[in-house]
């Protein structure tokens, strides 16, 4: 019997036997232990291979019934089947989940472009002087287009395909090769633009904007540790990853640049500009020489406009219309008058007693747990108006409409300056052809990603339009590399089609079963269990994120978030943990989804396409490194929040 096969079962085995030994005789039953079966029944199910959207949807089912059945036997059938409606219908109205189809045709757009060899081959030129340069540049290469496309499927097999018989006729070790396509390739299902965000965002009432913030800096934390590891693997054990010989790092050169180079390695920026103010007789026109400067010049002003978008909006004052907001205190407001965007307070007993369609705003005694007046509060019109007495104040003594700009931008912007200075300390001639291949390659797509997600992260879309930005960006990616024909959209929209169902099919059969799950008062008794530990924030921190390591293994992450996220949250405001946090602790935390066996699909992934003489076990030996590397990343970025949390509270909060 294959080793994965006896994995799984064994697994499966002490889930069941798990169940049978906390679960009392059946005698003794109530709702709440058919919860727990409820939630045994699933996983088990999941892993045997049945589909998991029509598994939630199934037990969830069976088990509202059981439920309505047990107070109400005459009308379980009934109150089942609302129950389904419902729920179903709450899930198509989720405006959240427009974001999905959106995002998931232009990450298929942006597949079939082709331009996944250009940019591999680019970025190994450029980065031949690293030890491990192929393996390098093929992290970066996942890096980049699974953060474009997120499907981590075509990354890995485009990359299993392309790179990995590079890598393997270079001599590089078989496992390196193997780990570094296949976590490089997982990275699109964290670094945002990621529909897995906009699932938990869903799931949690978490806003998707201050998700996609949060994520980004560990997302490139993730890949650059990932790098770290090849480039300090390969320094130490050359065998591992050989420098790739000099024939394979040479660029040609154009006759107009062996002209104004007159020999090999020298630095472009003074031969250009003498070459555009002495022109030799015979020589290169002035026009390409401008335009070969124009090139040249192009790293430092898009570092230019990049620094002052950022400046623009990290010293941009949020200006809210207070005599708006004076009214609406002073009136009482509507249901509609103020929407705020995150999980809602419950209503309290006196909101539960007003008329039908008016909600007041709880005015009494604080819920505990909950936002509170500050001491010395008299009225919310006379709060609202000292605030904004306090906010003209304060805009009037930093200046007009602008706040200090924090010490982080100053530290990047004299980072990037010392890495402009070193990268024209270096620029020859043969890296001006690497930069002018780059343009083609690597740069289109680089700034379809960042005008998505600049979009989003600074307030100029929301996520929606800005997936609907990248999809027309991608569709236009396409025309640009002689890709768009009429099969390359039918089939991406056909996939977007499929991909779509199966997400929000997911989102259904999930919100029926945690309605059953919590019908059968199976979350009480996972709060009460963990409540009578005692346990302390951090205590509780490490117990989730330790069980979502380990769901990993036998799970996907579509069904972690469906289905365990759930449980968790509701737990997070008794433990004061923000979920916001919380959310990008399991983000990273769920990229062991895909590279943890027996499910770690990117393997099979890769498996698919490699060489015979390459092993599954190889294959599964490679990750194991990268997985530790994924550990330690949610160990930093637990110890030190301000790397997910400092973007969100610069720009939102």
């Amino acid at each position: 019997m294959r080793k994965e096969l006896v994995f799984g079962l064994t697994l499966m085995g002490l889930l069941v036997l798990a169940t049978v030994v906390v679960m009392p005789p059946p005698s003794q039953w109530t709702q709440g232990h058919l919860g727990l079966l409820m939630l045994s029944l699933v996983v088990v199910a999941i892993m045997l291979g049945f589909p998991t959207a029509f598994t939630l949807m199934g037990m969830g089912v069976l088990f509202a019934w059981l439920a309505y059945r047990w107070t109400n036997p005459d009308l379980a059938v009934q109150q089942t089947l609302d129950l389904m409606v419902q729920r179903t219908y709450a899930t198509m109205t989720n405006d959240v989940l427009i974001a999905v189809p959106l995002f998931v045709f232009m990450g298929y757009m942006v597949e079939r472009a082709n331009l996944i060899e250009k940019l591999f081959k680019s970025l190994h030129l450029a980065m031949s002087f690293i030890p491990g340069s192929l393996a390098v540049a093929t992290l970066a290469t996942c890096a980049l287009f699974a953060t474009a496309t997120g499907i981590v499927g075509a990354v890995v097999t485009l990359m299993g395909l392309l790179a990995f018989p590079a890598m393997l006729r270079s001599g590089y070790d078989i496992k390196l090769s193997a780990g570094a396509i296949t976590a490089g390739g997982c990275l699109g299902i964290l670094i945002p633009p990621s529909v897995m965000l906009i699932l938990y965002g869903a799931t949690a009432g978490v806003s998707v904007v201050q998700l996609y913030a949060g994520a980004f800096f560990p997302g490139l934390m993730l890949a650059g540790l990932y790098i770290a590891y090849v480039v300090v693997m390969a320094k130490l054990k050359p065998s591992l990853a050989p420098m790739p010989p000099e024939s394979e790092r040479s660029v040609p050169l154009t006759a107009s640049a062996r002209a104004i180079a007159g020999g090999e390695h020298r630095r472009a920026l003074p031969g250009l500009v003498a070459a555009l103010l002495r022109p030799a007789p015979g020589g290169p026109r002035r026009r390409w020489v401008a335009g070969q400067l124009a090139v040249s010049a192009l790293p430092a002003l898009l570092a230019a406009l990049g620094f002052l978008v950022v400046h623009q909006a990290v010293t941009r004052e949020i200006v809210i219309d207070t005599g708006g907001l004076r009214e609406i205190a002073e009136t009482g407001g509507g249901a509609d008058a103020f929407v705020y965007e995150g999980v809602a307070e419950p209503p309290g007993e006196a909101e539960a007693a007003a008329a039908p369609g008016v909600v007041e705003p709880p005015l009494a005694e604080p819920v505990p747990g909950t936002l509170a007046e500050p001491p010395g509060a008299e009225a919310p019109g006379s709060a609202l108006e000292a605030a904004a007495e306090r906010a003209e104040g304060a805009r009037v003594a930093e200046g007009p409409g602008r706040k200090p700009v924090p010490l982080a931008f100053w530290i990047a912007l004299a980072a990037a300056l010392v890495v402009l200075v070193l990268h024209y300390a270096i620029f020859t001639f043969e890296r001006l052809e690497i930069l002018k291949m780059l343009l083609t390659s690597f740069f289109p797509l680089t700034a379809l990603i960042l005008a998505v997600l600049g979009s989003i992260i600074f307030g100029w879309a929301t996520p929606t339009e800005a997936a609907a930005l990248g999809a027309a960006g991608a569709m236009l990616l396409t025309a640009a590399y002689r890709q768009f024909r009429w099969s390359v959209i039918k089939e991406s929209v056909f996939l977007t089609a499929k991909t779509t169902a199966m997400v929000c099919w997911l989102f259904v059969g999930s919100s029926i079963f945690s309605a059953a799950f919590a019908l059968l008062g199976g979350q009480q008794i996972i709060e009460h269990w963990v409540l009578g530990l005692n346990l302390s924030p951090v205590q509780f921190m490490l117990l989730a994120q330790v069980i979502i390591f380990l769901l990993g293994w036998p799970l996907e992450w579509t069904e972690i978030i469906v289905i365990f996220m759930p449980i968790f949250i509701p737990l997070l405001g008794h433990f004061e943990i923000d979920p916001l946090f919380f959310g990008l602790l399991v983000a990273l935390n769920l990229q062991t989804a895909f590279l943890s066996p027996p499910v770690a699909m990117a393997a099979f992934y890769l498996k698919g396409v490699a060489p015979k003489h390459v092993t599954l076990n190889q294959i599964f030996a490679g990750m194991m490194p990268f997985m530790a590397i994924q550990v330690l990343a949610v160990l930093l970025l637990y110890l030190f929040p301000a790397i997910g949390l400092w973007l969100p509270e610069v720009l939102y909060r």
